[in-house]
């Protein structure tokens, strides 16, 4: 929809009554595949908005043109990036904001609410939201788990690079060259798989939990670091709970940090966990470690990890955080300190932009269309979806949404995991078949009548228990509430 029709659609009767529609603005990309442009293409989530009955519009909006009452215009805005270009915009016009990595000043006011698509907000920053941190009234919520298996898939890409440590390339080169034999000089290059390997997985948010269940998968021995609040849930899907990061970093030869910001205090400035990974950690860690920070770059004190990397602590390292360009060339942004450390230790420190995830385009769109039916729940229905930090008073707490698999299994995640009767049945039916296997064995006390059914019912026993879980795995109740 274009500008002109954006016009004639806000000067209708509703609008010439005074009555007033809202207006939200969008500052990140909501697309990452190129169109026919060469550009980044929005057309899905445009598609969604203006089947909602609302209307995208790219750029900014005329703050003196009315909206229809009961519409909500989009305004997309993605090369928005500094203070000062958010601030020009947010001076009443708009009522919400949708973000994913740019900041949003503590200035700028949004009265309706912001949503960020991704699981942290320590970019949402203004002094509109609900709660101490904001003292507003606004509701501020997030689209937690669209992007969980992409990040938690590159972290595990980033410590496969290093460990098994086979030099692939040396070996590829002696193979050209034929100045390799198999039998007399593999020797030569020992290695270790990964299996047996201990990871430590700071923090149990969703990504997190993803990559320690793909190191499992590897056979490594998976340690997580989290709030004791969990620890019941960590334990139930088969990894070791520690209550400090002390202890978690102890003996392990992979350490990947997945703690977020935490919340940001007012009177200091400050992140709850920035440079929570420093030089107490570093020295609790085994000598040679790898390490991967695929979460927030501050969590990690930059002056700590390069005393590590030069006395041999961390063996190699892996960052994925933001950089921000000036137009006149200066760079900022968390990942600004890992620069001169990467140029000291040459090899040993590979950095990205805050990559990880925010190249895929599927999980891209999908999150901005929830944060697009969040923001009409909560502007038309006061209702608050995967609210961060308190509701509002006047809104409705309209629970957690998220990924099937990803994150909390909520009441809704039960009602539509059970809601077909012929499922329900198939996997009653399943479960009750290895109850009463498992009931035969255990109520068999002599050794010879335990072997005797074990030796009668093998297939039956080991397949029965794969099918029960894969439907629960099917119906996406794995996890924690």
């Amino acid at each position: 929809m274009g500008m002109d029709d954006w016009k004639l659609r806000g000067m209708d009767d509703g609008a010439q009554d005074g009555k007033r529609g809202n207006r939200v603005l969008v500052v990140d990309l909501v697309g990452l595949a190129h169109g026919p442009d060469g550009a980044p293409d929005p057309s899905d989530v445009k598609a969604h908005i203006e089947a909602k009955g609302g209307f995208f519009h790219v750029g900014p909006c005329d703050p003196n043109m009315p909206v229809t009452d009961g519409v909500i215009g989009f305004f997309y805005q993605p090369n928005l990036h500094t203070a000062e270009e958010i601030l020009s915009q947010a001076d009443g016009r708009y009522d919400a904001v949708i973000a994913a990595a740019t900041a949003i000043p503590a200035e700028a006011a949004f009265p309706e609410g912001g949503v960020r698509i991704g699981a942290g907000t320590g970019n949402m920053q203004s002094r509109s939201w609900a709660g101490p941190n904001g003292g507003g009234a606004a509701p501020l919520m997030n689209t937690p788990g669209f992007n969980s298996r992409a990040t938690a898939q590159m972290a595990l890409k980033a410590i496969l690079r290093v460990l098994p440590d086979l030099p692939v390339d040396v070996l590829h080169q002696r193979v050209l060259d034929g100045t390799i034999d198999t039998g007399r000089d593999l020797h030569e290059f020992p290695t270790a798989k990964l299996e047996g390997q201990r990871v430590a997985v700071l923090g149990y948010g969703n990504i997190g939990r993803e990559l320690a269940k793909l190191c499992r998968a590897l056979g490594m021995d998976v340690v997580v670091y989290a709030r004791p609040r969990h620890r019941d849930w960590i334990c139930s899907e088969g990894f070791r709970h520690v209550s400090t990061v002390k202890e978690a970093v102890a003996g392990a030869d992979v350490v990947s940090v997945h703690l977020g910001l935490g919340s940001f205090d007012v009177h200091t400035r400050r992140y709850e966990n920035a440079g929570l990974v420093g030089a107490e950690t570093f020295a609790a860690m085994k000598r040679g470690a790898v390490l991967v920070n695929y979460d927030r770059g501050e969590v990690i004190d930059a002056t700590a990890l390069g005393k590590a990397l030069a006395d041999g602590t961390v063996a190699h390292c892996a960052v994925d955080a933001d950089l921000f360009a000036a137009p006149d060339g200066s760079l900022s942004g968390p990942l600004l300190p890992y620069r001169e450390l990467a140029a000291k230790h040459s090899g040993k420190l590979h950095l990205l932009p805050h990559a990880a995830a925010d190249t895929d385009h599927p999980s891209r769109v999908e999150g901005a269309k929830q944060a697009i039916d969040q923001i009409y729940d909560a502007i038309l229905r006061r209702i608050v979806t995967n609210a961060k930090g308190p509701v509002p008073q006047g809104y409705t707490d309209g629970g957690l949404v998220s990924v099937r698999g990803i994150g909390e299994v909520t009441d809704r995640t039960l009602l539509q995991a059970f809601g077909d009767p012929e499922r329900t049945r198939t996997a009653r039916l399943e479960a009750e078949r290895l109850a009463a296997l498992l009931a035969a064995v255990d109520a068999a006390v002599e050794p010879a009548a335990r072997r005797q059914i074990l030796d009668t019912h093998p297939t039956g026993l080991v397949m029965t228990a794969n099918r029960l879980s894969l439907l629960l795995r099917e119906f996406g109740i794995e996890g924690r509430r």
